[in-house]
């Protein structure tokens, strides 16, 4: 190990063996085997190859969010606006970035109501709104897959690089390649159980983190010596815009303004990112609703109790002049490096290591989330939309593969960019609602209210976009001289004016044009999308319970792979989960209590401390730290230990399968005929 903090812990080889990440790609492929040979599912078939089948369970499916929404960000950004601001960034970031996964529960209800067997959000603007609304909506949906692919490989390259001396370019181009290993083989199922057991290890060493640091740690251990650490921290370098340059405090001005710029980037990467559209497009209809809101309160702990963790600790190392903390420049915040350098200093390569596990557990899962998205908008609405309209299943699970593969060679030269030109992860994470966030008011509006004007919302997302960009550079012409760079544009008020303008000015121009001249749109018409049962009926026909019937949708869809379904008839899709009573009872649910969770988080908990100016003491913070643990606790229950739960059956067959075959080869594989079946 490096007698200098500011040199890498790990080896370069440590940075390779991670950034390839072959062992875990062949985990993978073999657990995709087992699913294969073992239950009904196989992703021979390019509707499950892409949407799993819509049949995976509430648990997956909320293990799924919190892996997708886990990106390097999630650890890195988090961490790095703890040691900023204090107390307050760790709460603004989670809450920022949480409330949009419960709001997007109300859509995903939507969905299930207004277009059940969609494969992609766009294929429902396309079918409502024509080809002009598809390709100005199609802009915004692959700009934020860009957007967030070059956050995952910017933030994970630059991380491995300071703990290993990896080089930079190889790093970049190692990890999504890696990834897309196991995407083409398995698609999306495989890349749910990806998910979950990057949840579960991502989960585990947080709490390895967390109990050292305020539990065992010689240089940290309770948190009273937090309190007493952060404190010095104070009178040696105050926070600018906190109460008295505490970092005990909620009263944080830049700390607020992050928390808004943290919430419009975030709606604008949920609302218009295929991969959170591509969970509930898997879920099934029944239990959608369920799984984002467990995923979005479970998501919530990681941020909060991570940064909380190791973000303070790297201000209270560097107030207690530890010799093994490194000196942290402004650039090293930018990119993120206070929780890795906070691992290193508390413990050693062993801290190093935790957290280049964790950190590839995050890039990757998120990353397979973001090729498999791309692949579903390249192949059914450019493919299939454009290009071969009539394509056979095996034509389009052919393009599904090549547009994985094609991504994943674009996210490394995205990250290779990015690199060259000094765009760091703060940048581009802050920089993400100018771009997106003209386009959030506008989605919503089509999957979920039939007065939606067309015009309306596609000039409002394209008159936002161009507002967002013109009061980003404004502003920061305005308060830097006249000086356009990347320093000076990435300033917390310049995007915060870039934010406001692009989701606002999207949002009143669709708004105000829908209900002076609103449209009368009729479902039925998307409700029939993909569903080989409407076929030369009327559009209300669509609208009755069997044309809504799974089994008759596997049936058509799929010729070859006859035991998919049969399983999917076991998964459960049943005329009474596209019930439209029991869909409207969801989203009145979703409706409710998502609004009422939104508003505890960003309003009943953090404003009255931010007005009162409460400065914790060591009571406070202690129980601020045992209420982040409790949920992490529970988080941890609701996405690992449930899905085991509610697929012990599925599992039970499984091994059953398993233990025929060891005793004759070919006994236990899954048989559509047989009189138990099983659901992976």
């Amino acid at each position: 190990m490096s007698t200098n903090a500011n040199e890498p812990v790990l080896p370069q080889g440590a940075g390779y063996g991670v950034g390839i990440g072959l062992f875990f790609s062949a985990f993978m492929i073999i657990l995709t085997s087992i699913q294969a040979r073992y239950t009904g599912f196989s992703p021979k078939s390019a509707d499950e190859f892409n949407s799993a089948s819509r049949s995976v369970k509430p648990g997956l499916i909320a293990s799924g969010i919190v892996s997708a929404w886990t990106w390097a960000a999630t650890l890195l950004q988090s961490s790095a606006v703890a040691y900023k601001y204090g107390i307050s960034g760790p709460w603004w970031y989670g809450a920022g970035a949480t409330i949009q996964v419960l709001l997007f529960a109300q859509l995903a209800a939507k969905l299930k109501m207004n277009a059940p067997r969609a494969h992609t959000w766009l294929e429902i603007v396309a079918t409502r709104w024509g080809t002009v609304a598809h390709l100005v909506f199609m802009f915004f949906g692959l700009a934020t897959n860009v957007l967030v692919s070059s956050m995952l490989i910017v933030g994970g390259s630059a991380t491995v690089t300071s703990l290993t001396g990896m080089n930079t370019l190889a790093a970049c181009f190692l990890i999504p390649l890696g990834v897309s290993i196991y995407v083409v083989v398995g698609g999306m199922r495989a890349t749910l159980l990806c998910d979950y057991t990057h949840t579960t290890v991502l989960f585990a060493i947080i709490f390895v983190f967390v109990f050292i640091v305020y539990g065992t740690s010689s240089k940290i251990g309770s948190p009273a010596r937090m309190h007493e650490l952060l404190a010095a921290a104070a009178n040696q370098t105050p926070v600018a815009g906190n109460t008295e340059g505490s970092y005990l405090t909620m009263r944080s001005k830049n700390g607020l303004i992050f928390g808004v710029i943290a919430v419009i980037g975030g709606f604008a990467t949920v609302f218009e990112d295929q991969a959170y559209w591509q969970r509930a497009i898997a879920s099934r209809p029944a239990s959608c609703v369920k799984a984002y809101l467990i995923g979005g309160l479970a998501w919530f702990a990681i941020p909060f109790m991570f940064s909380t963790t190791l973000g303070l600790s790297a201000v209270a190392l560097r107030a207690s002049g530890d010799p093994a903390m490194r000196i942290l420049s402004p650039d090293d915040v930018s990119a993120g490096l206070p929780a890795p350098a906070a691992a290193s200093a508390l413990l050693g390569q062993g801290g190093a290591a935790a957290l280049l596990v964790v950190l590839f557990l995050a890039v990757t899962s998120a990353t397979s989330a973001e090729l498999i998205a791309v692949s579903s908008i390249l192949t059914f609405d450019v493919y299939k939309k454009y290009v071969n309209p009539k394509a056979t299943d095996q034509q389009t699970l052919w393009v599904s593969h090549a547009s994985v593969v094609f991504f994943a060679v674009l996210m490394g030269l995205l990250g290779l960019i990015f690199f060259f030109i000094g765009i760091s992860l703060n940048w581009l994470y802050e920089f993400m609602g100018v771009i997106l966030g003209s386009a959030v008011v506008p989605i919503a509006l089509c999957i979920s209210w039939k007065k939606a004007n067309k015009w309306g919302c596609v000039v409002g997302a394209i008159t936002g976009f161009g507002c967002g960009l013109i009061a980003w550079l404004a502003t920061t012409s305005a308060l830097n001289g006249g000086v356009l760079s990347v320093a000076t544009t990435g300033g917390d008020e310049e995007m915060l004016a870039g934010n406001l303008a692009s989701i606002g000015v999207g949002g009143i121009v669709s708004c105000v044009s829908s209900y002076f001249w609103p449209e009368d749109f009729d479902w039925s018409t998307t409700r029939a999308i993909n569903n080989p049962t409407s076929t030369g009926a009327s559009p209300t026909d669509s609208l009755k319970p069997s044309s809504m019937d799974y089994d008759e949708e596997k049936k058509n869809q799929v010729s070859s792979d006859a035991v998919v379904v049969v399983a999917h008839t076991e998964a459960g899709g049943t005329d009474d989960e596209l019930n439209p009573a029991m869909l409207r009872k969801a989203f009145r649910f979703a409706a409710w209590s998502s609004i009422v969770l939104v508003i505890v988080l960003l309003f009943v908990i953090p404003l009255p401390l931010f007005f009162a100016e409460t400065q914790f003491g060591k009571r406070g913070l202690e129980a601020w730290i045992v209420i982040g643990m409790l949920w992490t606790f529970a988080s941890a229950f609701t996405v690992i230990i449930y899905p085991l739960w509610e697929s012990r059956k599925e599992l039970r067959g499984i091994t059953r399968g398993i233990v025929k075959d060891m005793f004759k080869l070919g006994g236990g594989k899954y048989n559509a005929n047989a009189p138990q079946r099983s659901q992976a």
